[in-house]
Order: C-alpha cells, then structure tokens, then sequence
C-alpha cells in the first residue's frame, strides 16, 4: 500500500464530504474509521448547525473536520504532535475551514489551565480520542464539565477499559475492533 493512500483519510458528510485528509505517521495517531464517524454522526444526526465542538487529541483531524463539515459553528482541535499539527493546519487551509481553531499544546494540560480558547464559549460536543491505551479518557472527563453547555454530548475512544468517573452515563456505545466507543453526557 502506498504510503501517501495510507495516511489518508476521507471526511464522510456535510460539505467537505468525499474530500482526503493527509497525516503524518506518527506514534499513537489513528483515525477514527469511516464506519464508526457514519455511526456517531447517525447518533447525533447528521448535521451540527450552531454548534460548538472541541476534538481534544485531534491526530489526523477525522472528528473534527467531520464535525466542522456538518455545520458546526466553531471547532476547537487541540493536537500536541508539531508534524499531526502542521498537517491539520493543511488541511485546514486546503479546505478554508475558517469554522475550525486550530491549538498545537496538549488538552490536558489546556483544559487544566482554562486556557482562553476553550473559554470563549461552552461546547456542545467533546470528541475524547487520545492515543490508544493512554488512559487519559477518564482525566479528561473529570476536568470537562466547566467547559460543558446542558445536554452535552461526550465521544470518547478506548481500549475497553474507561471505567467512568463519577457523573457520567452512556447514552450510546459501540465497539469496531479493539476499539470501544462511547457517547458520554452528564448524569
């Protein structure tokens, strides 16, 4: 398989649907399959006019872009890897995508410093996908509900083994290989 058809990934819906994503090999950085976004966007319904998303861990920008290209108002992409960084920023570029804020820093330590971009308004959407097995999940959903509008939906990506924190319920859950996937809202 060439290297070039292998670091690509298509958005699926909305106005950007059919176009290619490129990403840089890198350690951890998965995107999420085409079959699982279909699904979750099912859940959620197809588009997301108005809304505001963060895609925390946002790798090869499969969420986020996703989101972005379904109408989302403002999409925050949070990604500590400089080259996944630089080729979001591509992309974002390619596609004019003036909807998407682009953060190169890690979420973690952003969500524990409330830092002035995740500030500016309340998310309706918080897409969860670090890398595979990081057990980050759970740290992350202890520190996001100040960050959270009513009735948010939470996506969150891992290895079977999220053991929810306090205050949280499932609304939907699903499984694609090794990969378990569950939306997420505030008891």
């Amino acid at each position: 398989m060439k290297t070039a058809q292998r670091n690509c990934v298509r958005i699926i819906g909305g106005q950007w649907r059919r176009r290619l994503l490129s990403f840089p090999d890198a350690e951890g950085l998965r995107p999420t399959a085409d079959a699982v976004r279909e699904k979750l966007f099912n859940w959620l319904g197809q588009d997301l006019p108005g809304w505001h998303c963060l895609d925390l861990f946002a790798g090869s920008g499969a969420l986020g872009f996703e989101a972005a290209s379904r109408g989302a108002a403002r999409v925050v992409m949070v990604e500590s890897n400089r080259s996944a960084c630089a080729a979001l920023r591509a992309n974002q570029t390619m596609l004019d995508a003036n909807n998407i804020i682009l953060e190169c820093a890690d979420g973690v330590k952003l969500l524990t410093q409330s830092a002035a971009v995740l500030m500016q308004n309340k998310f309706d959407l918080v897409l969860i996908d670090p890398p595979f097995a990081s057990a980050l999940q759970a740290t992350v959903l202890t520190l996001l509900p100040p960050f959270m509008n009513d009735g948010a939906y939470v996506y969150v990506e891992h290895d079977g083994s999220l053991q929810l924190p306090e205050g949280w319920s499932v609304w939907r859950e699903g499984r694609a290989g090794r990969a378990h996937f569950n939306v997420l809202q505030q008891a």
